[in-house]
């Protein structure tokens, strides 16, 4: 019986981080400038692989896989934000302005609001 609430509650978490990274690269896709692109990134990639660890995790068939598992989730959760800031921080540097929308005119590769 607990067997197979780990079982469903792993596949749970693992379709959950597949949908989720999944979505995330379509936003990726969609969304109009370089900031908003790298604000669903770090988002988006820190969630859907902890999602997918912690469904690894629940399938892991010994505890010291487990520690090295969580250790990755650990690790993620510090270098994802991190590198993210980095990018947004080189992109402000490097004079890439944030596309508001009708109050400035669009960054680089920004959708025009002139359809």
């Amino acid at each position: 019986m607990v067997a197979v609430l780990l079982d469903g509650l792993s596949w749970l978490c693992l379709v959950a981080g597949v949908l989720a990274a999944l979505i995330g690269g379509i936003g990726l896709l969609r969304l109009p400038d370089v900031f908003s692109r790298m604000h669903a990134a770090g988002l988006i990639d820190t969630l859907a692989a902890g999602l997918i660890i912690v469904g690894l995790v629940l399938q892991s068939p010994s505890w010291t896989v487990a520690v090295k598992l969580i250790l990755i989730i650990v690790f993620i959760l510090f270098t994802s934000p991190t590198a993210t800031h980095a990018l947004a921080r080189a992109a402000l540097h490097g004079r890439v302005l944030p596309w508001l929308g009708d109050r400035s005119s669009p960054s680089e590769g920004a959708p025009s609001s002139k359809a």
